[in-house]
């Protein structure tokens, strides 16, 4: 006589492994939850601090990329006018790197489309408010501070320029010099 089982063997194992996926489940999802919860941040961390140049105030670092890239703005001051101090506004900023560590530092050029971006955000503004006027504070004590906004594209941005050269700070045509230098040595 043969009997016929209502569930052969691998349909067993199947409820078994089912059963244990069952009484795992509520501690299998509890331990997903709290890596989930504890995994590491994929978004920019947007840390905005001051970063040195030659002087103190004269450079703001802000790390806009989780692996602590992001922008080294240059700050300078308008101190044109002795009555008044207000920012000059350089939108090439320099490439920050190691943002996150313990010593970062920048080199080349950042493109300007990033500067830009970072200029619109509050917390990067009220960081560069504090920063130019305690700039202008130490570099024209007696000047009223004024804020004026950045550049926020590229049809705002306002070429600095810069004084002439005094005509002893230029180099002569060189030219004219091997005219004079030939004169020199046909007369002598």
């Amino acid at each position: 006589m043969v009997v016929i089982l209502r569930q052969t063997p691998p349909q067993r194992v199947s409820v078994r492994v089912r059963r244990r996926a069952l009484v795992m489940g509520l501690p299998g999802l509890t331990m997903v939850l709290v890596l989930v919860g504890c995994s590491a941040r994929t978004g920019p961390s947007w840390k905005v601090f001051p970063l040195s140049r030659r002087s103190p105030h004269d450079g703001l670092a802000v790390v806009s990329q989780p692996d602590g890239f992001g922008l080294h703005l240059f700050l300078e001051t308008d101190t044109s006018d002795p009555e008044r101090c207000e920012p000059r506004w350089f939108p090439d900023a320099a490439r920050l790197f190691n943002g996150n560590g313990t010593a970062p530092f920048s080199a080349g050029l950042a493109p300007r489309d990033e500067f830009f971006a970072v200029v619109r955000r509050e917390d990067v503004l009220a960081a560069l408010r504090t920063e130019l006027k305690a700039l202008c504070e130490q570099r024209a004590p007696q000047a009223l501070w004024q804020w004026t906004d950045p550049p926020t594209q590229a049809s705002e941005v306002i070429p600095v320029l810069l004084p002439a050269y005094e005509g002893e700070d230029l180099l002569t045509d060189p030219a004219e010099e091997q005219q004079r230098e030939e004169a020199l040595l046909r007369e002598g």
